[in-house]
C-alpha cells in the first residue's frame, strides 16, 4: 500500500461491542495503536472476554472527524446501517484509494450500501459471530470467540492474515452469498425476539419454534433467489441452533429496543420483505413482522 506498512494503519468507526472487541483482536495481533471513532467520547474502554484477560483500549473514543488521520490501510466500519451517513465524516477523512472498508455489519447489501460514501476505497462484506454485549460505554462483555466469515478474495485472505494472530477466527467462504444469507436467517428470526421482548431461551418454546421456522424458511427462499444455497432444511437447523443456545444471551437488535434506540429492523427484516417483492418470493410473516419492528423503531415523540 502506499503507506508502505501493509496491515499496519487500522482505525475503528463505531466503538460498540462489535467495533471495541476488534479492536481488541487488533491489539493481540500487534498493532500499537488502533484509533476508535464515535458520536460519544469515552477515555476507555475495557474488552472483557469470558475466559481470557481484559484488553483496555486506553486511547479512547474520538469524536472528531477533522482530527482524524487518514487514509488508513483498514477501516473497520461497525456502525448499524441506518447508522451509516452520520459515520460518512470518518469514512472521508480515513479512506483513501488503497484503503480496505470491512463491513462488520448485519444485511446482505453491504457493498450497496457503502460505495455513495467510501469513495475508490475497497469494500469486503463480512459475516460477523460475535457473541459480545456492552455492558455499559466503558466495558464490554465478550462471551465467546470473535469470529468472522469473509469472501473468498484477496482482501479477505489479508484480513484472515492480520486478525488471526490476535485471537479471531476468520473463515474463507467460497460461496459467501449463502454464508451472508445464513447469518440474515438467524437475525430475521432474532426480531421475533424484540416483539416479544425475550431472549434467546423463548425458541425453545414450540409456538415460538413453529413461528420461527416459519419466517426462516421464506427467508431461505429469498436467499435462494438471490444466489444462496440454502433450503428448508437449512432454515429449520438455524432456528435449532437459536433454541440450543445459552437461554440469556440477547441480540444487538433486542439490546437497542431495551436502551429505546431506533432498530436496525430494515437490513435484517424488510430486506427480505423487500427482495422477496421483487422475485416473487412470498412472505407472509415477513409481511406482518417488519411493520411492527419499523414501529417499535419509531421515535415515541
Amino acid at each position: 500500500m502506499t503507506s508502505g506498512i501493509e496491515h499496519r494503519r487500522l482505525a475503528v468507526v463505531g466503538p460498540g461491542a462489535i467495533g471495541c472487541t476488534f479492536a481488541a483482536v487488533a491489539r493481540r495481533a500487534g498493532l500499537s495503536e488502533v484509533p476508535l471513532y464515535g458520536r460519544t467520547g469515552v477515555d476507555r474502554i475495557t474488552v472483557r472476554p469470558d475466559d481470557g484477560e481484559p484488553v483496555v483500549l486506553s486511547g479512547g473514543v474520538r469524536t472528531d472527524p477533522s482530527a482524524a488521520l487518514g487514509p488508513v490501510d483498514w477501516v473497520l466500519l461497525a456502525v448499524k446501517v441506518h447508522q451509516t451517513a452520520a459515520a460518512a465524516p470518518w469514512l472521508r477523512a480515513l479512506c483513501g484509494p488503497e484503503t480496505v472498508v470491512v463491513a462488520l455489519r448485519n444485511g446482505v447489501e453491504h457493498r450497496e450500501q457503502l460505495a455513495p460514501f467510501v469513495g475508490r476505497a475497497t469494500v469486503l462484506p463480512t459475516v460477523v459471530w460475535c457473541p459480545a454485549e456492552m455492558l455499559d460505554r466503558e466495558t464490554v462483555r465478550l462471551r465467546g470467540v470473535a469470529a468472522l466469515t469473509v469472501p473468498d478474495e484477496p482482501a479477505g485472505h489479508r484480513l484472515a492474515g492480520l486478525l488471526t494472530p490476535g485471537g479471531a477466527q476468520v473463515d474463507i467462504a467460497e460461496n459467501f452469498q449463502t454464508e451472508l444469507w445464513r447469518k440474515l436467517i438467524m437475525n430475521a428470526a432474532a426480531g421475533l425476539m424484540v416483539l416479544a421482548g425475550r431472549r434467546t431461551g423463548m425458541f425453545r418454546r414450540p409456538d415460538v419454534r413453529e413461528l420461527a421456522v416459519a419466517l426462516a424458511r421464506e427467508c431461505a427462499a429469498v436467499g435462494a433467489a438471490e444466489g444462496a444455497m440454502l433450503d428448508a432444511s437449512a432454515a429449520d437447523k438455524i432456528v435449532d441452533d437459536l433454541a440450543a443456545m445459552p437461554a440469556d444471551l440477547g441480540s444487538s437488535i433486542l439490546y437497542d429496543r431495551e436502551a429505546g434506540r431506533a432498530l436496525e429492523w430494515d437490513a435484517r427484516n424488510g430486506v427480505v420483505r423487500r427482495l422477496g417483492a421483487r422475485h416473487g418470493v412470498p412472505t407472509p410473516v415477513s409481511d406482518v413482522v417488519v411493520p411492527l419492528l419499523a414501529a417499535a423503531s419509531d421515535d415515541p415523540n
